[in-house]
C-alpha cells in the first residue's frame, strides 16, 4: 500500500498558530516505525498542475494564489499567511490525493497522509483549505475518461461545504458528508447526501448513520472509486469536534468504510482531513489507525 506525504513542505506559521502542522510529520514517523510498511511505501507526490487545479478551481483564483495576490480578507478566511511554501504544499497535497487515486485503481487502496481540504470553494479558500484535493482528483479522473462514477465519503466532523459547492452540478461524482449539525461551517452547502449529527453523538449512533449513508450513496452512484476523508476530529477530546466518538469507535468507523468498499470491489483513496485533539498524539494515533487498518484489510 503506497502512502503519499508532503510534510517536508513546511508552512512558516507564526508562533501560537492554532493549526497542528506537526501532526503530518508525526504521522509519517509513526507509520514508518510501525513495522507495517516498507520504506519504499512512502512517496513524495508530484504537485498538481495548473490544468489539474483548474478542474475544480477558477483559473484566476489559482493564479492569484500562485502570485501572492490574494486580499488580506481572503488570506484571513483561509487561516494561513501566504507564502511560497503555502503554495507549494497546497499543490503537493492536491497532487497527493490524485496520486493516491491513481494508485488505488491499481492496488485497491492508497493514502494521502495529508489532504481532505474540503472547505476550499471554486474561487476561494477557507478553513485552512486552499485547494480542494478531493474535487480536483475526482474531476481529473472523470475528465481523463478513467472513471465514470466517483463517490466522496466525507467523515470529517465539519461539512465538506466546498466540495458540495464545486460538485453541485456534477452528475458523475456523488458527495456524501456525515458531520456535526452545530459545527463549522455554520452556513452549510447541499451535498448529494448530508447526514447531520447532534452534539454528543457517540460511537453506536454514528456507526448506524454511516452505514445508512453508505447504503444510500452506493445505491445511487454505484461508484468505481471512493475518495474517503477520514477526519480524526469526531474524537471525543477534539477541540473543534463536539461529537463523542472514542478511538475504538473511530477505528470501527474506518473498518465499516473499508469493508463496505472491499466487499464490492471498489478501490479507495484515503485523505486524512481534520484533527485537533487537545493532545496532538491522540490525533496522530487516530490517523495512523486509519492507515494501518486499511493496510490490514487491503494488504
Amino acid at each position: 500500500m503506497k502512502l503519499f506525504y508532503c510534510d517536508e513542505f513546511v508552512l512558516p506559521l507564526p508562533p501560537g498558530h492554532r493549526f497542528p502542522m506537526d501532526k503530518y510529520r508525526l504521522l509519517r514517523e509513526r507509520l514508518q516505525a510501525s513495522g507495517v510498511f516498507q520504506e519504499d511505501d512512502f512517496l513524495t507526490p508530484p504537485a498538481a498542475t495548473f490544468a489539474e487545479l483548474t478542474r475544480a478551481h477558477a483559473p484566476d483564483y489559482v493564479l492569484r494564489v500562485e502570485r501572492g495576490e490574494l486580499t488580506k480578507q481572503e488570506i484571513r478566511v483561509i487561516g494561513f499567511p501566504w507564502s511560497l511554501e503555502m503554495v507549494e504544499r497546497s499543490k503537493r497535497s492536491s497532487g497527493a490525493t490524485l496520486a493516491a487515486c491513481r494508485t488505488a485503481l491499481k492496488d485497491g487502496a492508497s493514502a494521502n497522509l495529508a489532504g481532505g481540504t474540503h472547505h476550499a470553494f471554486y474561487d476561494r479558500g477557507e478553513g485552512y483549505c486552499v485547494f480542494n484535493d478531493a474535487a480536483i482528483a475526482a474531476r481529473t479522473l472523470v475528465a481523463e475518461s478513467i472513471l465514470e462514477r466517483v463517490l466522496i465519503v466525507d467523515c470529517d466532523v465539519h461539512q465538506g461545504n466546498g466540495t458540495a459547492s464545486i460538485l453541485s452540478n456534477e452528475a458523475h461524482i456523488f458527495t456524501f458528508s456525515i458531520h456535526g449539525a452545530n459545527n463549522f461551517p455554520f452556513r452549510k452547502e447541499t451535498s448529494d447526501l448530508d447526514i447531520e449529527l447532534a452534539d454528543g453523538t457517540g460511537d453506536i449512533a454514528y456507526e448506524q448513520a454511516l452505514a445508512r449513508g453508505l447504503r444510500q450513496s452506493f445505491a445511487i452512484n454505484s461508484p468505481q472509486l471512493v475518495i474517503y476523508l477520514a477526519g480524526a476530529d469526531p474524537f471525543e477530546d477534539d477541540k473543534l469536534g463536539k461529537l463523542k466518538l472514542t478511538k475504538a469507535g473511530l477505528k470501527h468507523r474506518d473498518e465499516i468504510v473499508f469493508e463496505y468498499c472491499r466487499a464490492r470491489r471498489v478501490p479507495i483513496a484515503i485523505a486524512m482531513a481534520g484533527g485537533y485533539a487537545r493532545n496532538i498524539y491522540d490525533t496522530v494515533e487516530i490517523h495512523a489507525n486509519t492507515v494501518i487498518t486499511a493496510r490490514g484489510i487491503y494488504g
